[in-house]
């Protein structure tokens, strides 16, 4: 975003301006994150004219990579969740907002290559699984600044979005805890991800009712 779209530097621009500004930056972000989950497939593929056995040896073969793009697949989704959550609710329209919007879709176009890492050496190399974590943590710890530290657009002071700043924080904890784990020992580092599906049930299962009550637009 230029000076003269913002102004001085600082200074916040007119509604309209800031409306239009965030748009954009949705549009942009939905066309990263449809590159991302398109970038997911092109690690698995088949050898073609392959006999018998090794046709199924090599089926065989993709299936860390089948299973590292269905992780990335989920995480990704979820991320495009949050993202057009984040912008719904705050002015990313500021230099605070759209460096920290840019730096989650930097990180989010970066996340085919750790997990192709993943597919090939998760199981057995701590640094595959770290940098797998960091990259997730990171883009979550992106969307947890954005919702509090940028100026709110929509009203910030309700059960559903302390339940969705709950829920990028723990997230993002749970994947930062996984990287000393990862270098311990690598399986069990994939392994503390789990941790986040009874959490996310939970605060879905609460944001949900709070948006009932609330009338508000929840997380997911």
């Amino acid at each position: 975003m230029t000076d003269s779209e913002q102004g001085q530097p600082g200074h916040r621009p007119s509604e309209e301006r800031a409306a239009a500004l965030t748009g954009r930056l949705v549009a942009l972000s939905d066309g990263v994150y449809a590159i991302a989950l398109t970038l997911l497939v092109l690690n698995i593929s088949v050898p073609p004219e392959l006999g018998d056995a090794a046709f199924h040896d090599a089926l065989r073969d993709q299936l860390p990579n089948l299973g590292a793009y269905a992780l990335s697949f989920v995480v990704i989704a979820q991320f495009w969740r949050d993202n057009r959550y984040v912008l719904d609710r705050v002015d990313a329209s500021v230099d605070r907002g759209g460096h920290l919007a840019l730096l989650g879709l930097g990180l989010v176009a970066l996340l085919p290559f750790p997990t192709a890492l993943l597919a090939e050496y998760g199981g057995t190399h701590s640094v595959a699984t770290a940098g797998y974590a960091a990259t997730v943590a990171a883009v979550y710890g992106t969307h947890l600044a954005l919702l509090v530290t940028c100026e709110p657009r929509r009203r910030p002071a309700d059960t559903v979005q302390r339940l969705a700043v709950t829920d990028l924080a723990l997230s993002a904890a749970v994947f930062a805890a996984s990287i000393p784990i990862a270098f311990l020992s690598a399986a069990a580092g994939m392994l503390t991800w789990l941790a986040l599906i009874p959490v996310k049930a939970l605060v879905t299962a609460g944001q949900r009712r709070a948006a009932r009550r609330e009338g508000a637009l929840p997380i997911g």
